[in-house]
């Protein structure tokens, strides 16, 4: 893979942080999943945390991996303003788009999600 072991992927939700919006978010998605707005969540999450095959996905990157939710992401990168939810790459203190909602709303498994990942990865200059 092109990325460097000293990149980042910040991993952006379309969800605020905090434990009333974590609850909320957990109530939204057991009772009415498809109006659920962070498809990234729902490809990588259950109901208890997240899923065995992407944390292993995670593990196999050649990167360190930055989670961020939709508030904590505007108060660090405040130049950004791209849909969410989102990935990034952030190489040498300069932070990209790498996947784009867009791309992340197309994918209904895990296993197309990872797909795009790689594509985008596979993109990235060394």
């Amino acid at each position: 893979m092109p990325l460097r072991s000293t990149d980042s992927i910040v991993f952006v939700y379309n969800a605020d942080s905090g434990l009333f919006n974590l609850l909320s978010d957990m109530a939204h998605k057991l009772i009415s999943p498809q109006t659920y707005d962070c498809q990234l969540c729902m490809l990588t999450h259950g109901h208890l945390g997240m899923h065995d095959q992407w944390h292993e996905y995670l593990e196999s990157l050649n990167a360190k991996t930055e989670f961020l939710h939709r508030d904590e992401f505007v108060k660090k990168y405040p130049e950004h303003d791209a849909e969410l939810p989102a990935l990034f790459l952030s190489r040498d203190n300069v932070v990209e788009l790498l996947v784009a909602a867009s791309t992340i709303a197309d994918c209904s498994t895990m296993e197309m999600l990872i797909h795009q990942v790689d594509a985008k990865i596979e993109t990235v200059p060394a």
